[in-house]
């Protein structure tokens, strides 16, 4: 009988390096491939270019493996009891970094039934420059566009940061943090009317139009695989938000927010809302629901932004606008506020999260930034669609 032999691999971008270690495991038994899922790599990386799906059957129908399986952990404890495998191969690449601590506990699991460690040298010819290169010319808007539904699947919070040039893409692309054995880091772009209007001298009042944004966010996608959250401030009007819808998803935007203000913008943080006006409900209702008929694809996600509360009115009235707008069709609700704590936005999300209507929320927590991730995720901006955090530099 053939001696087990395991596995762990992403396989995100299947390499010489992979086959080579599968050619050593195979001379060994019968090789199991523990094939880490979307959830588990993005604690460690960035979310794989192909979803698990397309990871699994690329391996399968390799010849050197004989059974492929869901690894949805870096915690190998569980798998290996159930496995039990005589040999378990990973590249030696994991004796030092975030890994090692995880090598110490497969050698104390493999001890306990003398298995084995098996530690071919990692294969450098392939470097992570190299891989993201393959990456950026691979990637079609469609991929692009799909990313954002991806990471509301398989994390907690997704923090998304401002971005309003080819440079600050790149920098958010390029932060990346080793932290307790976990990867901290952006997860996407927020491409913002307020930034793209100071960067060209412009008040934030639409000055800008949506061609010239457009055009611009050609060079974010140059700098940047990362999803992309366009700030749409009102949609402008009925008969030109159909090719704003159009545009966008062409290029691979995952979002369009759609603010339920009308007339003249006036940026939502500034003190004086006197000449500010919110959307009648029924009349944004009409606009969400042209968006989402304009879209070619549900992956593109259209998101109402309520400024109730920027606009001095009562939870009640927020609550009651998220509920019709979700019933619209928004797939998901940024609720905004420019207090100094977070109490109105958790008190809304409190009432909303036990709403038949509930889709994932957005804060924008800007003006109340000591706020705690954790205190997001316990007054509601969790739930089983995940919520997801824009941040402002």
């Amino acid at each position: 009988m053939k001696k087990t032999v395991y596995v762990p691999l992403a396989a995100d971008i299947l390499h010489e390096g992979h086959l080579n270690i599968l050619k050593i495991a195979s001379s060994y038994g019968r090789v199991i491939v523990g094939l880490l899922t979307d959830a588990a790599i993005i604690q460690y990386k960035n979310l794989p270019f192909f979803d698990y799906d397309q990871r699994f059957k690329i391996v399968s129908n390799l010849k050197l493996v004989d059974e492929v399986i869901p690894q949805d952990s870096w915690n190998y404890k569980k798998i290996l009891n159930s496995i039990k495998p005589n040999f378990f191969v990973h590249g030696d690449d994991w004796k030092e970094g975030i890994q090692a601590k995880i090598r110490l506990e497969v050698i104390g699991q493999l001890k306990k039934w003398k298995g084995k460690l098996i530690e071919p040298r990692y294969f450098k010819k392939i470097s992570k420059n190299y891989q993201k290169k393959i990456l950026q010319m691979s990637i079609t808007p469609d991929q692009r566009k799909l990313k954002l539904k991806r990471l509301l699947k398989v994390k907690k919070i997704i923090r998304i940061l401002e971005s309003h040039s080819a440079l600050s893409s790149m920098i958010i692309e390029n932060i990346n943090i080793n932290k307790k054995g976990k990867l901290w880091q952006f997860d996407g772009l927020w491409s913002s009317s307020l930034t793209d209007s100071t960067l060209k001298g412009k008040p934030d009042n639409q000055s800008v139009d949506y061609s010239q944004r457009i055009n611009s966010l050609n060079d974010t996608i140059d700098t940047s695989l990362k999803p992309i959250i366009f700030d749409g401030d009102n949609g402008g009007r009925l008969e030109h938000l159909i090719y704003l819808v159009k545009n966008l998803e062409k290029i691979g935007v995952s979002a369009l927010v759609l603010e339920d203000k009308k007339g003249l913008k006036i940026n939502s943080l500034v003190q004086d809302q006197s000449k500010s006006f919110q959307e009648k409900v029924k009349d944004f209702c009409k606009k969400i629901k042209l968006a989402v008929n304009s879209r070619i694809s549900k992956d593109f996600m259209i998101i109402a932004r309520i400024e109730s509360l920027i606009l001095g009115k009562s939870v009640k009235d927020a609550l009651y606008r998220a509920n019709k707008y979700s019933v619209a069709g928004a797939d998901a609700i940024l609720i905004h506020s420019k207090e100094k704590t977070p109490k109105q936005i958790f008190q809304f999300a409190r009432l909303f999260k036990k709403s038949k209507f509930y889709k994932p929320l957005i804060a924008i927590p800007s003006t109340y930034s000591k706020t705690y991730e954790k205190e997001l995720i316990k007054h509601g901006f969790k739930n089983l669609c995940k919520s997801f955090i824009k941040s402002i530099i």
